[in-house]
């Protein structure tokens, strides 16, 4: 499947005044997928068709991203994103999901199973997460390592950096974050420079990225939705990833009761690109469909 291909089977949803691109197809019990930083659903189209023979699946260019706006000055958030995803399935009558959440992503996970968890203990009604599946991503403030351009994104230089950022600079930084042998392709690098840079994405950048400093201002309330819900967990990591690799995954084995952990050697911060058939053979075991 294409990068063209991918837009022409999705469609766009409003919200307010911005449009969002969406993905959806199969049926059955729905799996909501979300994407990380700096990327876009397309991450999940070489799982699509696998996941789309058993579920309904659902996935979106969150604001900012992909082929959804990217309006300028906007205050981008966690939080906000969160509200969109929950109107998004509230409009399409999606009461129940699956969450497989890949970095950014994943933090956007961690708001919505904190707002479930609330809702629970409430006995309130929304959306309900019977299966949360992480992979890597900042789950944990302390753990994170940047990338010397996301430290210097987030400085008071980031804005021109953003502007200054080009696919040269995009190879070089997603080549250190893949594993040595599960390289992307210089057509994989194309095609992400292509999400990143369309509808002026260059400038809203270093507006993505303050999503490091919503993790500490909020770490309390996110990490503690992984220590006290009901709701299965599972992080599928693969542990040569600098940023949040095997590191993370040691601190989540600390931090989260009884967790259940699969460790993907060799493989970096992508694996649902670098091997999405481990991925989707974890998934199916951990949802029990194997």
């Amino acid at each position: 499947m294409t990068l063209a291909e991918w837009k022409a089977g999705g469609d766009y949803h409003h919200y307010n005044e911005y449009q969002i691109f969406v993905r959806e197809g199969g049926s059955g019990d729905t799996v909501l997928l979300i994407h990380g930083f700096p990327t876009a659903s397309w991450d999940w189209q070489q799982l699509w068709p696998a996941l789309t023979k058993r579920y309904h699946v659902i996935t979106l260019d969150m604001l900012g991203f992909g082929f959804s706006d990217k309006p300028r000055n906007y205050p981008y958030s966690i939080l906000d994103q969160a509200d969109r995803i929950e109107q998004l399935l509230e409009t399409k009558n999606i009461s129940q999901v699956k969450i497989i959440s890949h970095d950014y992503g994943d933090t956007v996970a961690q708001e919505l199973l904190a707002r479930y968890n609330t809702r629970k203990e409430r006995g309130e009604v929304g959306l309900q997460i019977s299966h949360l599946c992480l992979l890597n991503g900042g789950l944990f403030p302390e753990t994170h390592r940047p990338l010397l351009v996301q430290k210097v994104l987030m400085s008071p230089i980031g804005s021109i950096v953003s502007r200054l950022f080009n696919r040269k600079k995009l190879g070089k930084n997603f080549k250190r974050i893949f594993g040595p042998k599960t390289q992307p392709t210089e057509a994989e690098l194309d095609d992400f420079w292509t999400l990143l840079e369309g509808n002026g994405g260059r400038y809203v950048f270093h507006l993505l990225i303050r999503y490091m400093a919503e993790r500490v201002q909020h770490r309390t309330a996110w990490v503690g939705a992984l220590q006290n819900t009901t709701v299965p967990l599972c992080l599928i990591n693969g542990t040569a990833d600098p940023i949040s690799g095997q590191h993370m995954a040691d601190r989540y084995k600390v931090l989260i009761p009884m967790p259940q952990v699969v460790e993907l050697h060799g493989i970096g911060h992508f694996p649902l690109i670098e091997t999405p058939k481990a991925v989707l053979k974890h998934f199916l075991a951990f949802v029990g469909e194997e």
